[in-house]
């Protein structure tokens, strides 16, 4: 019987100490990674392995002045993995080859009085190949908060939580992007590096950015959504406690830009889909309605809960994970596969 858990590997110390043990700790997960990143952004667009590589190459430079501690941990998990650092690279830049098509999901941030606690929460629509290839990853740094992250084995930072009372889940958002710049993922990570909402707003801001991104985030201030382009980070600040998100952009100041991007996998009755229901019960919410929410079926198989479908571009896309995280309690709970029918398993940080 398939397991209902991700498997869980915790490291600790500098940068290169860290990068190295998750290097040893998950190797297999992380060649597999490696070997079929190229081949699935194939699917929906061509990119040879040499512009590929070129992208990344190019990139490290901009991560470098973010910040050389991720590289340091990068380069520890190249030499334990025995997976080249471009390659390592490359799975950083992954989304800078199809900016536009990266993941279609729904998310959202709750504090009181829209629940009972602190949640934020998504569905990760994807490609569910990298099912194998994902763990569950608690670093604990020298200096820095510890953090746990469900995250594809290789990257430098996904989707999760800090000690500090920071969760982040993660979006698509369509909007002008450019080849090279800090990858994604490293302004995830400072976000990580952060404990208030300022901090993570800064982490962002900061970074000489390539793609536009959705960050949607639970904060010792409350619940915030950061539509992030290339030229700005936009917050949308939660009313009465909730503020939602699926793949078009929502701030006043960049709505001309839905326009002119395709709508990524149905994000408009996602949008209004996930606004009814949590909108419905007119109380708080607690942790069983949360799942319920991201269950639905509603526009099946095109729903909040997304199953494969005839879509040419995006069909094989499903919910690969759901996950529901309560920073302030340091954990999070994740359904290995589409939440109508996998159990949600707990992961905590101790």
């Amino acid at each position: 019987m398939p397991t209902t858990r991700y498997r869980e590997i915790a490291v600790a110390g500098s940068p290169r100490e860290m990068g190295r043990q998750i290097g040893e700790a998950a190797r297999d997960e992380i060649r597999g990674f490696a070997e079929i990143a190229l081949e699935r952004v194939n699917k929906t667009m061509r990119v040879s392995r040499e512009r590929g590589l070129s992208i990344a190459a190019r990139s490290t430079e901009f991560a470098r002045g973010y910040s050389a501690e991720m590289l340091e941990e990068l380069s520890g998990m190249a030499e334990s993995s025995r997976v080249p650092f471009d390659e390592l690279m490359l799975l950083q830049v992954r989304n800078q080859l199809r900016p536009e098509a990266d993941a279609g999901c729904t998310s959202f941030s709750l504090a009181a009085p829209a629940a009972a606690g602190t949640i934020v929460a998504q569905n990760w629509d994807n490609d569910p190949v990298l099912d194998p290839f994902t763990i569950v990853l608690t670093r604990k740094p020298t200096g820095r908060p510890a953090l746990v992250n469900l995250t594809q084995a290789g990257l430098i930072a996904y989707i999760g939580f800090n000690d500090a009372g920071i969760g982040v889940c993660l979006n698509t958002l369509p909007a002008p992007s450019r080849e090279v710049g800090v990858p994604h993922y490293f302004t995830v990570r400072g976000i990580y590096e952060a404990d208030s909402l300022a901090g993570a707003i800064d982490a962002v801001r900061r970074a000489e950015r390539a793609i536009p991104a959705n960050i949607m985030l639970a904060t010792p201030q409350g619940p915030a959504d950061l539509e992030v382009t290339l030229d700005g980070v936009h917050v949308l600040a939660g009313e009465r406690g909730q503020v939602t998100h699926a793949n078009h952009c929502k701030h006043p100041e960049l709505l001309a830009v839905n326009a002119a991007f395709a709508e990524l996998i149905e994000s408009h009755p996602r949008q209004e889909r996930i606004d009814k229901l949590l909108g419905a019960t007119g109380g708080p919410l607690g942790l069983q309605a949360v799942k319920r929410a991201l269950a639905d079926h509603e526009g099946h198989p095109r729903s909040i809960c997304r199953h494969p479908n005839d879509d040419p571009q995006t069909g094989f896309w499903q919910t690969v994970f759901s996950v529901v995280i309560e920073p302030g309690e340091r954990r999070m709970h994740v359904s290995r596969g589409t939440p109508c029918e996998h159990p949600y398993e707990t992961y905590v940080l101790t």
